[in-house]
């Protein structure tokens, strides 16, 4: 019975060798076609594509990382968000620390906007949301791609929220993002000070999410 369950298995590995070949080679022609009109398609399809995979292969979930500790007490995943962010900190501020001190624009101040209330009622409605539909923007996309039917649920009702949030984001815009305020860390406690600020800060949640998952551990054991 064993053997024949360890060659079913590896028939079924070798039978799925063509069809990867053939999504590959779709995923190439794809490419071509997107970079044949606009390289900027092509860009976004292939790192589109690789993200994809490595999110897929690698089960990282940022839902599951604010959610976990909460449900089961583990915070792995948390820990591995923030390590995230901490080698994504550095990078960022390499290049952004690069640019400021040649005298260039700083890369990405454009993306920074500004914080008011609406930060913290977008941030709570979508919580609620990606918890009870089990997967953020990216992890949804994912699950969609691996044919779970909740996550095509999912995606259905993302795009309904989307258009309402379109069809009023004017207010918003005009009556509260407009009087919030864009920071900088930069500006606020200068380039290095904000890099240690960034760090800190993430040091001290990761510290706190391993006590948290310890803690968690010692009363499930008594």
């Amino acid at each position: 019975m064993r053997r024949s369950s360890v060659s079913q298995t590896r028939k079924k590995k070798a039978s799925t060798i063509p069809i990867g070949i053939v999504v590959f080679a779709l995923i190439v022609v794809v490419g071509i076609l997107f970079a044949a009109d606009q390289a900027n398609l092509a860009f976004f399809w292939f790192t589109g594509t690789v993200f994809g995979y490595i999110l897929q292969k690698a089960r990282f979930c940022f839902t599951a990382s604010l959610r976990d500790p909460y449900l089961t007490g583990g915070t792995s995943l948390t820990k591995a968000v923030l390590t995230a962010f901490a080698v994504t900190s550095l990078g960022f501020w390499a290049i952004q620390y690069a640019a400021a001190s040649a005298g260039l624009p700083i890369p990405g101040q454009s993306f920074v906007a500004p914080i008011n209330v609406h930060t913290a009622v977008g941030g709570v409605l979508f919580g609620i949301g990606m918890v009870i539909s089990g997967g953020c923007a990216s992890g949804t996309l994912m699950r969609v791609g691996e044919g779970f039917m909740m996550q095509m649920l999912s995606i259905a009702f993302f795009v309904v929220g989307s258009v309402i949030g379109a069809a009023h984001f004017g207010w918003w815009m005009e009556n509260v993002i407009v009087h919030g305020r864009s920071i900088h860390m930069a500006e606020i406690f200068g380039w290095f000070g904000a890099l240690v600020v960034q760090l800190g800060t993430i040091a001290l949640l990761w510290i706190a999410a391993d006590k948290f998952a310890k803690a968690k551990q010692g009363a499930a054991a008594h």
